[in-house]
């Protein structure tokens, strides 16, 4: 297990408290970066969360997650809770003071523990500028992203937002070049995860991409893409695969890389199935070269997890990449083996020219394709959605297209399921990683709802 991750001062020099150069000089060292979700309500509890990030055994950068009603911009709500001193899902950045947050950051957040702020917003501004302000140019998150599955804004109104937002974050990095110790702003696109599960590869990869596209039209040029774990590793492993080949040829001015997510559907409910889900998801991380990883807890079922929790997950995710990746020397050294192609590539790449034909605005074009159903989440309520595409899990465990609905990819007929999906088999596919990874954990393993 790797015990620290110090950049040399020529690296200090470079990165400043760049989030993307932190991620960057830690994979050229051969190590992946493990991340928690992590956000409380109160100071003190929110940098003890930090404190222990960072004093892991791992390569670990810092996350600060945004309660709730900052996501939706209800700040008075937030610092009624404050006030009241009531919990919230997260750290309210616009309503605590910026002398508050950056005590609660003060010797912490510098070249060796960059901290990304996570929010979930289709109204980020609010959110960035705070951050900003306290020093943090970190963030992730997205116009498709942070509005089909989670807000009742309409999508042209997110994007104006997120082309505000890309805007700012790109204007605080002009000084860049000025000496040591500036930052370069770094945007994650959530669009590989969308709505977590039951959505086939090719589109998260596609969206993923979008949406990177759209931040580097806005300046960007510190850029992460995601990818969530799915359903089978096989098809996991290819997709990433894909994600990586068309971050190279569509930003070759950019500094990227990927960010695995840990499944984000319903967890498993054992200590054991969580850890080998969990598992899977770092090796998953080191065989395809992404740089970083978005942890889950063995608690992720049941309730928010603890400090010690994340802690433990990170410390875990991490040796198992770290022995994934000793393997996988050994194993290249013997010649490796043949990757597979389902044409995850091909689709991904279709859907991407798709909609960059559509206008030379991507948020335009991105309007317009989901308007046209050229763009179609399967199962997404959202009013911009066409609703018409349909995905079901086949019989090996791969997330395929029943219905494509009006998007120009390639459909095969052959496994094509033919009756209505039914509301048990839907809650049989979203259960389907839970049983999967559950199925070998003793009933005695199984974790408390409490504690």
């Amino acid at each position: 297990m790797p015990e620290s991750f110090t950049p040399t001062s020529s690296h200090e020099r470079a990165a400043g408290r760049s989030f993307g150069a932190f991620v960057a000089s830690a994979y050229a060292a051969g190590q992946l970066v493990v991340q928690p979700r992590m956000g409380f309500q109160d100071p003190g509890r929110m940098r003890q969360g930090l404190l222990a990030t960072k004093a892991a055994r791992c390569v670990a950068v810092g996350t600060m997650t945004i309660d709730s009603y900052t996501r939706v911009g209800d700040i008075a709500a937030a610092r009624e809770a404050i006030r009241m001193n009531r919990d919230l899902n997260g750290y309210p950045i616009v309503a605590h003071s910026e002398v508050t947050t950056r005590a609660v950051l003060a010797g912490l957040s510098d070249a060796t523990f960059p901290v990304q702020v996570r929010h979930g917003s289709a109204e980020p501004q609010q959110i960035v500028d705070a951050a900003l302000r306290c020093g943090l140019s970190a963030t992730e998150g997205g116009p498709v992203s942070y509005c089909l599955p989670y807000s009742r804004l309409s999508l042209e109104r997110s994007v104006r937002n997120w082309a505000a937002t890309c805007r700012m974050l790109a204007e605080s990095g002009q000084g860049e070049s000025s000496g040591p110790g500036a930052t370069r702003p770094h945007l994650e696109t959530f669009g590989g995860c969308m709505l977590g599960q039951l959505c086939p590869p090719d589109l998260l990869v596609a969206v993923s991409v979008l949406e990177a596209l759209f931040f580097h039209q806005h300046g960007l040029r510190s850029i992460s893409l995601s990818y969530a774990q799915q359903t089978h590793s096989g098809q996991d492993d290819e997709a990433v695969r894909a994600l990586r080949r068309l971050a190279a040829e569509l930003l070759p001015d950019t500094e990227w890389h990927v960010v695995i997510y840990a499944y984000m559907g319903m967890y498993p409910r054992t200590r054991a199935g969580a850890g080998r889900l969990l598992d899977s998801a770092a090796r998953l991380a080191v065989r395809t070269g992404s740089e970083r990883l978005i942890v889950k807890t063995r608690s992720e079922a049941h309730r928010i997890p603890t400090v010690e929790e994340n802690i433990d997950a990170l410390e875990r995710a991490a040796a198992v990449a770290d022995l994934e990746g000793r393997l996988l020397r050994a194993e290249t050294g013997m010649g490796g083996h043949a990757q597979a192609d389902s044409g995850v590539y091909d689709r991904a790449r279709s859907l991407i020219d798709t909609v960059r034909n559509l206008d030379g605005d991507l948020g335009v074009a991105l309007v317009r394709a989901f308007r046209l159903g050229l763009l179609d989440i399967p199962f997404c309520l959202h009013p911009a959605n066409a609703r018409r595409s349909r995905s079901y899990i086949d019989v090996d465990g791969r997330l395929q297209w029943s219905d494509a609905g009006g998007m120009r990819i390639p459909v095969d007929p052959a496994p094509r399921v033919e009756r209505r999906l039914t509301s048990s088999d839907f809650l049989a596919a979203l259960s389907y990683v839970q049983r999967t990874f559950d199925q070998d954990g003793p009933e005695r393993d199984r974790i408390g709802t409490t504690g």
